[in-house]
């Protein structure tokens, strides 16, 4: 499926539920509404993903060393 048109998606769902992608068409159809207001709507939650990912590595380089002093000071100054 390609565009913003949710009248389609249900065609899709049709199509692929005969295919490879039974199994993702499946879990589409059991949360079709949210799927609808994903193709509706052109908000997204990148910028927080992207805050999100900035932290999740600042914790895994900093993992075993120093404490959480110095975990707390790169974090704000990363900020």
């Amino acid at each position: 499926m390609r565009g913003d048109d949710p009248s389609l998606l249900e065609g899709w769902i049709a199509e692929a539920g005969d295919s490879e992608l039974s199994s993702l068409a499946a879990g589409i159809s059991r949360d079709i509404e949210a799927v609808r207001g994903a193709i509706n709507h052109r908000w997204t939650t990148g910028p927080v993903e992207g805050q999100i990912n900035r932290l999740k590595t600042l914790k895994r380089q900093m993992y075993g060393r120093a404490g959480y002093a110095l975990l707390r000071s790169r974090v704000l100054l990363a900020a």
